[in-house]
């Protein structure tokens, strides 16, 4: 089998944009409050139920979080269940001009 020098590619820091993945910047958004939800819940080691008793989000909501199933689970809800855990989210928002290849995604 002939092998074939790989390709280098960097990434983009957007795992879901670089792969053209719809809502990329939400998906990305949801996955950086998932990993905080999770190191938290890891850190105080709380089960779903714990976690549940705690905040008062349904354990079915963490156990979302914890597969990476974000498809009924909001920004703020994420966002709420963080303050709940005794964090705080804070966001900085950098505007950067779209390159003329990608398009403005609505969610």
């Amino acid at each position: 089998m002939k092998k074939e020098p790989l390709e280098i590619v960097r990434g983009s820091g957007n795992i879901y944009r670089d792969f053209d993945v719809p809502g990329a910047d939400v998906r990305q958004l949801k996955s950086i409050l998932a990993a905080e939800i999770i190191k938290t819940l890891d850190k105080e080691g709380f089960t779903v139920r714990k976690a549940q008793s705690v905040t008062g989000f349904d354990a079915g909501d963490f156990s979302r979080v914890r597969n990476a199933d974000f498809r009924r689970i909001s920004v703020e809800r994420l966002m709420a269940m963080i303050n709940r855990l005794g964090s705080r989210v804070e966001v900085v928002v950098t505007l950067r001009r779209a390159r003329a290849t990608q398009g403005a995604a609505v969610v």
